[in-house]
């Protein structure tokens, strides 16, 4: 820790920290839960792909839309009561989409739930900035991305079994409680910024300017491979796997999200080693580069595993499932080459803007692929969900490819920056 964190105890800066991980665990969980829900919504508001990953992506779009403001923000006024009100705002949220009768107002509730969860990585982040030492940001930026592919694990088999206990709307509920207590302990636990930070940031926040952030031809090509890397995690993985595993594995839907959640495991896992090992070898680019090729070859692979239900395939699946996280994970090197392209004064706002399009990977993915499915279905129902083919499948993952491929290149396009803060 710095000696910013001379205001607080390192116990309490530790303590906001776990509180930040936390928020983005239940924010993950949120952004997931779709997936192992596909059919209950599809029955219960008798809607096909395209509607369902409408409704899934209703998240994406307000996260996407708020992270810019949300960074602006933080700036601003700090962290501790924008993310506990967030909090609260979430819980209301969950609650109102628990109850929803029509698909509009389910679009509605999730919607909130976007917009309240979009406070949780960049407001975490920015505490790391308050009371962390600098050239250790990668490593914990790394263990923030961590938490939230727990996240991810517990919004797919943990919460699957939820929903066979307590119904889509029960387990929802049950997200809602856990809403309100994260908000009481983020209102506790959070302290308020270092005087020093307070007492600038009004004049900061004015002199820094978006336009200052967007004008920046580097800034667009960081941003573009975050977007790349994490689309075959929330554009599949947070959604679609799990009935592609259904419907052409053979897979029940607790083993498909279960193989579904290794995509996470390998985010968690290698996500806080890919930052030291940046800051080890003191360069971020070859890692980004490494990453993303490995997310690339997995994913192809993933696709051409023999369809038929065997041991040795759902063992091969998991397997490549994992490695495809640990490749995409290395995007979280975005964050701090963006935070090394930008002055300190435009620290958030710089990461809302990476952030932007890193949901907004899913926000896209999601119902497009939706749309792409139902422009291929054959007319196939079995009790009110439609039936999509290996072939529908395979021809709607394809734009996942091009989005990693765009990565891959933007990757090789952008400036070292050899661990330090650049100017030029």
């Amino acid at each position: 820790m710095n000696d910013k964190a001379s205001q607080v105890s390192r116990a309490r800066a530790l303590a906001a920290f776990l509180v930040g991980c936390t928020f983005f665990v239940y924010a993950f969980v949120h952004r997931v839960a779709p997936s192992v829900m596909t059919e209950d919504l599809m029955r219960d508001f008798a809607v096909g792909g395209s509607a369902l990953g409408v409704l899934s992506a209703m998240y994406f779009y307000a996260y996407v839309a708020l992270q810019i403001p949300v960074g602006m923000l933080i700036d601003r006024f700090g962290p501790r009561r924008l993310m506990s009100g967030a909090l609260l705002v979430c819980a209301c949220a969950s609650f109102g989409m628990a109850t929803s009768e029509t698909l509009l107002a389910a679009s509605i509730s999730r919607f909130l739930i976007g917009g309240s969860v979009a406070f949780a990585f960049v407001g975490t982040l920015t505490l790391l900035t308050f009371w962390f030492d600098s050239h250790r940001f990668a490593t914990y930026a790394g263990i923030l991305q961590s938490a939230g592919m727990l996240g991810a694990m517990l919004g797919q088999a943990p919460l699957r079994i939820a929903v066979e206990a307590l119904s889509w709307r029960g387990a929802t509920i049950m997200l809602a409680v856990v809403g309100l207590t994260l908000a009481a302990l983020a209102y506790t636990l959070i302290p308020r910024r270092p005087v020093k930070e307070r007492s600038t940031a009004a004049n900061e926040t004015e002199n820094a300017g978006v336009g200052s952030i967007l004008k920046q031809r580097r800034n667009w090509l960081c941003a573009l491979v975050g977007f790349g890397m994490a689309a075959p995690m929330l554009g599949f993985a947070a959604l679609w796997a799990v009935p592609w595993l259904s419907t052409v594995h053979g897979l029940d839907q607790t083993q498909s999200a279960g193989i579904a959640s290794t995509v996470f495991l390998g985010w968690l896992a290698g996500a806080p080693v890919c930052g030291w090992l940046s800051e080890i070898i003191g360069r971020r680019i070859p890692v980004l580069l490494a990453g993303s090729l490995l997310s690339l070859t997995t994913f192809v692979a993933i696709l051409l595993v023999d369809n038929a239900y065997t041991n040795t395939n759902a063992t091969i699946l998991t397997i490549l499932f994992f490695l495809n996280g640990l490749g995409g994970c290395t995007m979280v090197i975005c964050f701090s080459v963006m935070r090394e392209y930008n002055a300190s004064n435009n620290t958030a706002a710089s990461l809302g803007m990476v952030n932007t399009l890193v949901v907004g990977s899913g926000a896209v993915m999601q119902p497009l692929i939706g749309w792409l499915l139902d422009l291929r279905w054959g007319e196939t129902l079995i009790d009110g969900v439609r039936i999509y083919t290996a072939e529908n499948y395979q021809a709607a993952f394809q734009v996942l490819i091009l989005a990693n491929v765009m990565a891959i290149v933007c990757s090789m396009l952008l400036k070292e920056t050899y661990c330090q803060a650049i100017d030029d």
